[in-house]
């Protein structure tokens, strides 16, 4: 692992560990072309405070390693918890991903023309996810929180207007299941997302954050397949 240091070039320290190239990218810091500046220059250049780029490099080193008991949580616990990391993480990674593959398609495109699939169907999923988040939010958490409601009596149970849960829940595991399909034809265009021997350093950062939507998906998917939507329709079922 690379020691940064105020000497560190940009370039080298992109190259050690991909994942800080979202760092810069933040920051607006060209970790491409222009990345054989130190971080020091980098930082006079721009105005940021050394010691935080630096903690914030030194923070996408920190992996969270602890086996959460998902399934003993409270639903509505669950719900903030799907919410406040997931959603948000999808859309935060949207914005940076589509600067990505929109620059990376236009550079380098014409040699590696899967690059122009990889943006259409990324592009498609980014859609696709976003109204998914937005009837989560507005449709079926909500009422699966008001179910909870009901169940500890703090609200009387009335009947919605999908009439059961399990419909909703039904549009929400389709919809998981296409966002699933597009990255598996994502995975094959990228080759399991390894980049070429050639690439620059951009080309490598989208195919590492591709991968890293991938994972977080998955998670994302298995806390409402597999814990949020049986309990959901378990609790609706205890109180009718």
């Amino acid at each position: 692992m690379l020691t940064i240091t105020k000497e560190s070039t940009v370039a080298a320290i992109v190259t050690n560990n991909i994942k800080t190239a979202d760092v810069f990218k933040k920051h607006g810091i060209d970790f491409c072309c222009g990345g054989g500046v130190s971080l020091e220059r980098v930082c006079e250049k721009n105005n940021i405070v050394y010691n935080d780029l630096l903690l914030a490099l030194e923070n996408v080193e920190k992996i969270k390693n602890r086996a959460e008991n998902y399934s003993s949580w409270s639903l509505d616990f669950l719900i903030d918890h799907i919410i406040n990391i997931h959603h948000s993480y999808v859309r935060e990674s949207i914005v940076v991903l589509q600067q990505y593959v929109n620059k990376v398609a236009k550079v380098h495109g014409h040699h590696y023309t899967e690059l122009l699939e990889i943006k259409a169907l990324f592009r498609e999923v980014a859609e696709e996810l976003t109204f998914h988040l937005q009837k989560e939010e507005n449709i079926l958490f909500p009422y699966v929180k008001y179910l909870v409601q009901v169940e500890k009596g703090e609200a009387v149970f009335s009947k919605p207007q999908f009439q059961t849960v399990q419909n909703p829940i039904e549009v929400m595991e389709q919809e998981h299941e296409n966002a699933g399909d597009i990255f598996k034809k994502i995975a094959v265009l990228t080759n399991n997302y390894t980049p070429p021997k050639e690439a620059c350093n951009t080309f490598k950062a989208l195919y590492s954050k591709l991968e890293e939507f991938e994972q977080d998906l998955h998670q994302h998917v298995h806390l409402e397949n597999n814990i949020l939507h049986p309990k959901a329709k378990k609790l609706e079922k205890n109180i009718l």
